[in-house]
């Protein structure tokens, strides 16, 4: 460990937002860099526990202790070589994620827990802003060839480990760009895209292959891909938006929250949208049904674009400040947070329950019906969900987005064709080694795993990479690629 006592000498620090009257006029990265002098200090923070919990906590198992003390003693070439052997992406993770870890650190039953996600975060850019992050093309090919559906955080993860390990690999992604998720439903001011193209540049000069504008399923049909390749890796996402049903669904002004999200992320690419389908909040009152990530970018970026209201319905209600007593450490604190965009501005109701959407005379969405509800246990400890009698409201608005998460995978197009079973929770089902019911293709991320965080999607990329890895070792003689 850095320093024996350093917990007791230097206390938390987060990255500093810009000022929000400023970071509103843009789409640029909310959060500045500290110092590097800083986050060396805040690495000797770690006590080095004898059970790290952060390292269990993560989903990567990412071995966080030894990154905070090399960062102490500022060695951080070896920071960065322990890090990239667990993750192949911590800038996005530095950027995006929850921190699982430190959520689980041993420094949060009695102190504030070391700032992991920041050290990540300075360790990757220190990184490549000393040229470390280079190309590692494999020294040796196998000669088998794999594709990969989907250019997420997933697939890019299993893309980089199949590649490295000999064989030749190619990408298919839907859209007119790679990244998925990374580059068309996070926003900029949380992952600027200059950061996701600086490390396609390394996979493209590692060997891989990118195809774009394919939707396979659709404009390529999957059994071509299975005549092609030696294996099949599904990466497409969850891409089932839940949809609300109630009165006045179709009206006018009721869309998507990722359909909203991924037009603005194409103007900050430079591209100039349909007037006749383009979304904007400028002037209008703005609410936002769902409470989580998609939700708060919702917030974030209808404040940017000039709304005159953004308000926010969660249908749980509000979190306690403190972990409550059936929230022990080392488990995930269920608190109240507030994202970088709720600082912005907008407001938060919670316990509410949306009944009916009202239209104007032309159509268009006018106001949300909604009435406010209670939640209590039952006698078998379930939650359930009660209206609160006299509670009954109306919200005016003139644009409702819905950020009410993702059923699964779309079902049609690529997963008929393959005819892959599903699981319980309707995403597609798979094995230990991540095979779905058809040999020879395999699925990873929020497609098998259902809807979840990038840190998790990377982790099921680097698992379906060993998967397939094993499984092309063990092939030998004639066999049928993808076989029913």
């Amino acid at each position: 460990m850095g320093q024996i006592e350093g917990f007791l000498k230097f206390r938390r620090q987060d990255l500093q937002g810009r000022p929000v009257a400023e970071r509103l006029l843009d789409f640029h990265e909310v959060y500045e860099a500290l110092p590097e002098d800083a986050v060396v200090e805040q690495g000797a923070r770690c006590m080095d526990c004898g059970i790290p919990y952060c390292h269990v906590a993560c989903p990567l198992g990412n071995f966080i202790p030894f990154w905070n003390d090399r960062v102490a003693e500022s060695d951080w070439r070896q920071a960065l070589e322990q890090m990239h052997r667990d993750n192949n992406f911590p800038e996005f993770t530095g950027q995006v994620c929850p921190a699982l870890c430190e959520g689980s650190c041993s420094l949060s039953l009695g102190f504030e827990p070391v700032a992991i996600r920041l050290i990540e975060r300075q360790i990757i850019e220190h990184g490549f802003a000393q040229g470390w992050v280079v190309p590692e093309p494999p020294q040796t090919l196998t000669g088998k060839r794999v594709a990969v559906v989907g250019s997420g955080p997933s697939g890019l993860a299993a893309a980089q480990q199949l590649r490295r390990m000999g064989h030749e690999v190619t990408v298919f992604e839907r859209d007119e760009r790679v990244g998925g998720l990374l580059r068309f439903g996070i926003p900029d001011f949380k992952l600027e895209k200059q950061v996701i193209d600086r490390r396609l540049a390394q996979l493209e000069a590692e060997g891989i292959t990118f195809v774009t504008n394919t939707h396979v399923g659709v404009t390529l049909p999957a059994e071509e891909l299975c005549a092609d390749f030696d294996a099949l890796l599904l990466t497409g996402g969850a891409q089932q938006p839940r949809d609300l049903k109630v009165p006045g669904r179709d009206l006018a002004g009721v869309h998507f929250a990722m359909d909203y999200l991924s037009q603005q992320n194409r103007r900050c690419a430079g591209e100039t949208l349909d007037p006749a389908v383009a979304l904007d909040a400028k002037g209008r009152h703005v609410l936002v049904l769902g409470g989580g990530d998609t939700g708060a970018d919702c917030v974030g970026t209808a404040l940017r674009q000039g709304a005159a209201s953004v308000t926010s319905f969660e249908l749980m209600p509000q979190p306690p400040a403190e972990r409550a007593a059936d929230n022990p450490w080392p488990e995930w604190p269920r608190v109240q947070r507030k994202s970088s965009s709720h600082e912005e501005g907008g407001e938060r109701i919670y316990s509410v329950l949306t009944r009916r959407i009202i239209g104007d005379e032309t159509g268009r969405v006018s106001a949300v019906a909604a009435v406010q509800v209670d939640w209590q246990r039952n006698e078998h400890g379930q939650w359930q969900m009660t209206e609160v009698d006299d509670s009954a409201f109306t919200q005016p608005c003139d644009l409702v987005l819905l950020a009410l998460g993702f059923s699964g995978p779309v079902r049609s197009g690529m997963i008929e064709q393959l005819g892959v079973e599903l699981g319980a929770n309707g995403a597609v089902a798979t094995d230990t080694n991540k095979m779905t019911s058809r040999r020879g293709v395999f699925a990873a991320g929020d497609m098998s795993r259902g809807q979840s965080l990038v840190v998790w999607a990377i982790a099921e990329g680097r698992a379906a990479a060993e998967g397939i890895n094993s499984y092309l070792d063990m092939v030998r003689g004639n066999f049928t690629v993808c076989a029913t």
